[in-house]
């Protein structure tokens, strides 16, 4: 097994960001280290050898892990967009935030049962990870698998998201 403590260190602390009271944990440092970034990219997809047939990330930094995942298993990437970046969006999933709500969107590149592992950079509170398995079905496609490099446990997004693989939590 790969020793990821020198991939979890990078994880940089900014408190009181983006408001009083908050830790912020920004993963930009590790994304920026090349072989700790192939060690958690390595460590998402792990678990899901051969069980998946395309990578889709979640804007923004679950492109940058979905694109490399991708490279690394030699399947394609779906981009899961933030709503109006897409020229021709096929589907759309609308979904609470803790103050209002946001809309995310795929282009139409799915084959129908194409299994589909979701990556993304932090579960939170499970909102946006969620909407994207809906997306993912409301495709027609199957969610194979959902992982995270971090988990915020505290925010109980695990609930809300169901079974997700984490590499770090905090």
């Amino acid at each position: 097994m790969v020793d990821l403590t020198r991939a979890e260190s990078l994880i940089a602390l900014t408190p009181d960001y983006p408001e009083p009271g908050v830790l912020f944990r920004d993963v930009s440092p590790l994304l920026a280290d090349g072989d700790a970034l192939r060690e958690v990219v390595e460590a998402l997809i792990a678990p899901f050898d051969g069980r998946f047939d395309i990578v889709a990330g979640i804007e923004a930094r679950g492109f940058l892990l979905a694109g490399y995942a991708a490279a690394l298993a030699g399947v394609g990437m779906l981009q899961i967009r933030k709503a109006g970046k897409l020229p021709r969006p096929a589907a759309a999933v609308s979904y609470a935030l803790e103050y209002g709500t946001a809309t995310i969107e795929a282009p139409g590149v799915l084959r129908p049962g194409e299994r589909v592992l979701l990556l993304d950079d932090v579960l939170a509170t499970g909102g946006t990870l969620t909407a994207a398995q809906r997306l993912v079905e409301d495709l027609g496609a199957v969610v194979a698998g959902s992982a995270v490099v971090l988990e915020l446990t505290d925010l109980g997004g695990r609930t809300v998201a169901g079974d997700v693989h984490t590499v770090f939590t905090a």
